[in-house]
């Protein structure tokens, strides 16, 4: 089984590593928001098996959309690699990554996790669901987002702040699914129940479930995974949320080809490689999500949590309506 290389490294803007020996024009620039230690020993191992130089670019996704807008057909980017559909369809929203015929990528990646016009195609799959303290909570108790507004979780419930990507995917396909009206009951509600304030990130989320300073909350599943990598019997629990009769929200981390890449033919090269089945079940691994192809094999750790249905509407629509349901929250109270 993979284990991620042992680096802890701030993300900074223009910070650059070379993989392979080869450098110059042609080799591969990827820009790219993951953390260098969840994305480098993929390059890595695509240096070893295409003999083809790759350089990255870390940051958050914002910087360096911004830093793609600015440098236009200067860019060295080839390609832009993010994590939420929202940051994707940014990307197509600011014309940054060109459209893409692959067979190949179409043929593997299931329609709903890539963009309608094939300008970006998800990678790997995260779910965003219920976490419970089993030993507070009978899942018996628990169904969908919709359920965490009901008055019995009141003083019960921790949530990461609204401020984060994620967090606005999920209210936009509810908007999707539920409507505004709905939606907005729902997210008020939620506020009601709340605990204590939003924390900053899904794995506080997490500690303060198992504090007792919450029963519920709604994370990423791969945040529970870190956890559970270094502490098997962390007293957290995973269940299967359900969205209007939709499944479980599922959002992806994904790339493109940048609108003015120098090499876009390696460039797609990397991108199909990344869809093949070994690439996918250690590119998922590494950060204990879910491959985008399917029928490549889990963590254990992943596919200890069960089967589940994901909700199948184009992740796109969560970039499409973030804007709305950043304002929704907003008017909510939900920050």
């Amino acid at each position: 089984m993979f284990r991620p290389i042992p680096v802890a490294t701030a993300l900074i803007a223009g910070a650059v590593l070379i993989t392979g020996c080869d450098t110059g024009d042609d080799e591969l620039t990827v820009y790219s928001a993951r953390q260098d230690h969840l994305i480098s020993p993929i390059l890595e191992r695509f240096t070893e098996e295409t003999g083809i130089s790759v350089r990255f670019v870390t940051d958050d996704a914002g910087p360096l959309m911004e830093r793609l807008k600015a440098e236009g057909e200067r860019t060295p980017a080839d390609i832009l690699l993010t994590v939420d559909a929202g940051n994707l369809h940014q990307a197509t929203e600011n014309d940054l990554l060109a459209r893409l015929d692959s067979s190949e990528l179409r043929g593997r990646i299931p329609e709903h996790l890539r963009d309608p016009d094939d300008r970006w195609f998800g990678l790997s799959v995260r779910a965003r669901t219920i976490m419970y303290s089993p030993e507070r909570v009978d899942p018996e108790e628990l169904d969908s987002y919709a359920n965490l507004a009901d008055e019995k979780w009141e003083g019960r419930l921790c949530l990461r702040t609204s401020q984060q990507v994620y967090n606005q995917s999920l209210v936009a396909m509810m908007l999707h699914h539920e409507g505004e009206e709905e939606t907005a009951r729902i997210v008020e509600g939620w506020v009601d129940n709340l605990a204590t304030s939003p924390f900053s990130n899904d794995t506080a989320v997490l500690e303060a479930i198992e504090a007792g300073q919450c029963d519920v909350g709604i994370t990423n599943t791969y945040y529970l995974g870190r956890v559970l990598r270094d502490n098997p019997d962390f007293p957290v629990e995973v269940f299967w949320a359900d969205q209007d009769g939709h499944g479980t929200h599922v959002n992806v981390s994904g790339a493109g080809i940048t609108q003015h890449a120098s090499n876009p033919e390696k460039a797609q090269k990397l991108l199909e490689w990344l869809a093949s089945d070994d690439a996918q079940e250690q590119f998922a691994a590494i950060n204990l999500e879910y491959p985008a192809v399917e029928g490549v094999d889990l963590d254990p750790i992943v596919a200890n949590w069960g089967e589940f249905e994901p909700d199948t509407i184009n992740v796109s629509e969560a970039g499409r309506l973030q804007r709305e349901a950043t304002m929704l929250m907003d008017r909510a109270g939900y920050r």
